[in-house]
């Protein structure tokens, strides 16, 4: 990357917060937009995300049409980390939701309990243990469903990033 006249090269640096997961898709990726990856810092508390650092030549040919390719791949890879995301979420405010009206009734039991309503302390303990039972078999259903559901999207927003990253690899090498 010299410049033949002067033999300096002048580079812009980039830092890109990536899931740890997505690690190897961004760098893979930022390659077809002109940047070389430089290293990766540590991965930033409690996030499960890594910071990726990238340069290249502030000079590139056709630098318009790369950054705007690029911010169309970004925007691909968010949607991912959010669909990616969105496959446990529902299932487990469920689960949650669920476990917390066992607890409920669970805690009405006992109260029945202890004013010697033996009936009623039956009635209330039955759906409270199964409200403690049951999250784990709706979390696994609800989170296989929408597994079901977000994969042929994740699929699609993958060719889409293939072909952005295929035409800034073309404009590399124009």
């Amino acid at each position: 990357m010299a410049n033949p006249e002067h033999g300096f090269v002048g580079f812009e640096y980039l830092e890109v917060s990536a899931k740890r997961s997505m690690e190897s898709m961004y760098v893979d990726g930022y390659r077809n937009f002109g940047w070389k990856f430089e290293g990766a810092s540590a991965q930033e508390a409690g996030s499960g995300a890594v910071r990726l650092k990238f340069k290249r030549d502030r000079r590139i040919p056709s630098k318009a049409e790369l950054t705007r390719l690029q911010r169309q791949f970004d925007a691909c890879a968010l949607e991912i980390e959010a669909l990616e995301r969105s496959r446990t979420t529902a299932a487990a405010i469920a689960a949650f939701t669920i476990g917390l009206a066992g607890t409920a009734f669970l805690g009405g039991a006992v109260f029945a309990y202890l004013n010697g309503l033996l009936p009623l302390m039956v009635v209330l303990a039955v759906p409270g243990f199964l409200g403690w039972i049951a999250p784990y078999f709706c979390y696994q259903k609800i989170r296989q469903r929408r597994t079901e559901q977000v994969s042929p999207i994740i699929e699609q927003k993958n060719d889409e990033i293939y072909s952005v990253c295929e035409q800034g690899c073309r404009l590399l090498t124009a």
